[in-house]
């Protein structure tokens, strides 16, 4: 979902999309901050969305699955929220978002223990 909020500033701030512009991206350097800081914060949940899938999928098919790894899964999902919320919103109080983006990298490495753990 968090492809939502970068197309409403797009479309907000440049229009509707013109028909050279489906050849040729639009320049999002042109596009205010949070516009940009919004399809930052969608880029690096792909990026860490991969590993958590991936480490859900193999702990449930390995029957792995157990109360650490529920909670590590209810940690990811609350912290990449608050991540997404802090980045478009320019919050820059306290390095609040390395902060909550490091919560949700150490779910990651806790579920990844539990299956290592769980292989053995």
């Amino acid at each position: 979902m968090l492809w939502i909020p970068y197309i409403i500033g797009q479309v907000t701030t440049g229009g509707l999309l013109k028909p050279e512009e489906y050849r040729k991206l639009r320049n999002v350097e042109d596009a205010p901050d949070w516009v940009r800081r919004a399809n930052r914060a969608h880029l690096n949940l792909v990026e860490q969305f991969g590993v958590f899938a991936a480490f859900v999928l193999v702990a449930h098919l390995a029957g792995i699955s157990d109360g650490t790894t529920q909670l590590c899964a209810v940690i990811f999902f609350w912290a990449r929220v608050a991540h997404a919320v802090v980045f478009i919103a320019g919050i820059s109080v306290a390095m609040l978002r390395t902060l909550i983006f490091t919560v949700a990298w150490a779910t990651l490495v806790v579920y990844g223990i539990k299956i290592a753990a769980g292989a053995m």
